[in-house]
This record gives structure tokens, sequence and C-alpha cells, in this order.
């Protein structure tokens, strides 16, 4: 009995060692160029094998970038990008650099402030969401498939402050559209009355993180025939 107690309790503590050791295993400092520096790093299974990859949110170090503000300040408007890294054994495996595929977070946002940039995982799948305050949101979903990590969802919301004027689901697994739109023009937040309507994705296409240069100038409406 002692004899299999203590097997036990080893094959615990090289079960926690091993999942400890996946959270902490070292990011090569290679895999980030040198005129980029790590904003934020996420981390979570991306391809579904039960192991931590690496997501990392970095920026341009261009001093072109930066600027001088009315109060003499100085502003950082360098663009920032993703690089992705499969875990692979004791070892990261880079599987995407887009370098430069989003605006500053302090692009100058006219009469409101900028959209607020997230990245996370969540259920294996790559989530890029915009939150702009009360004028809405959007929501890009990515999986890895294909060997690139391709665009399977598209959530957006557009408001007028706690009202919602119009929402827009795409599942481009199953090319199927949920819009739906508010009629009622008195409304003022949990009062909306939506008309509702499902579609079919009129021309289906391929969309790719990879291949994406800006997101500031991507619509997926537009590409996949529902623009308004």
């Amino acid at each position: 009995m002692k004899t299999t107690h203590t097997a036990l309790v080893t094959a615990a503590l090289l079960s926690i060692g091993a999942r400890c050791g996946a959270a902490t295993l070292q990011i090569p400092a290679g895999l980030v160029p040198e005129s980029h520096k790590v904003v934020e790093t996420i981390r979570g299974d991306l391809n579904g094998d039960g192991r931590d990859d690496v997501v990392l949110l970095i920026k341009a170090r261009d001093r072109k970038g930066l600027f001088t503000d009315e109060q003499g300040g100085t502003v950082d408007r360098n663009r920032r990008g993703l690089v992705i890294a499969l875990r692979n054994g004791d070892r990261y495996e880079p599987v995407l650099k887009n370098l430069n595929c989003f605006s500053s977070e302090n692009e100058d946002g006219g009469v409101y402030f900028a959209p607020e940039l997230s990245v996370s995982s969540r259920k294996g799948n790559l989530l890029i969401e915009y939150s702009h305050g009360r004028y809405g949101y959007w929501t890009y979903t990515f999986r890895y498939r294909n060997s690139a990590f391709e665009l399977i969802g598209y959530d957006s919301s557009s408001n007028s402050g706690p009202v919602v004027d119009r929402f827009i689901s795409i599942n481009l697994l199953t090319s199927k559209v949920l819009k739906k739109v508010n009629t009622n023009a008195d409304a003022q937040g949990g009062d909306e009355r939506f008309r509702e309507s499902w579609l079919k994705v009129p021309t289906p296409r391929r969309i790719a993180l990879a291949d994406i240069e800006d997101f500031d100038e991507l619509s997926v409406e537009r590409m996949l025939g529902l623009s308004r």
C-alpha cells in the first residue's frame, strides 16, 4: 500500500510540474523583431492539444511615430501587431507574424476617443475585440485551421448611447447571418424592438489574419457582400 501511495503522489507531482512548466515556458527572444516591443502576452490553447500557446501584442519602436501634444508631452502613435507561436514540446514555434495590423492606442479618435482594442483566447479561439464606448463594439473570432488563423465569426453592435440601433452576427462556419434593427424610435435602452432577419452569406470567402494589413480598413460585411 505504501508503494502504491508513493507512486500516486509522484504521479500527481509530475502532473502539477508539467502544468507549471507549460505556464512558465520561456518565450524565445528572437520571436519578436528588435523593431518592436511586447506590450501584452496572452496565453491559451489555440490548436486543441491541451497546451498553452502564446499570443504577443506588440508595438513598433520607430521614433518617427512619436509626436508632441499640445501640452508638450510625447504621444506614441506607433502601430501595433501580433506574433503568435504554438507550443511544441519544450519550445514555441511561430505560426503568425502580422507586425502592424493595428493602429496605435493613442490614435486621434476625433470628437471621441479611439476604439479600445483587446486580444484574448477563449474556448480555443482567438478574439480581437474593439470597444467604442457609447457607439458600440465589434468582435472578430479567429480559429487555427488549415495551418492559419481564419476568421470564423464577426459580431458588431452599433449604438446610440444605451440604445442598440443595429446588431449583426456572422457565422462563417455555417454561412448564417443574424441581423437585428431597432424599430423603436423612442427607445431609451433596454426597450428596443428589433426586426430580426436571417440571411446566408452572399459571397463566402476565406479571411486569414495573416492577410489583414489594417483592421481600421477591414469591412467584413463589404467583403462578404452584406453591406447595407
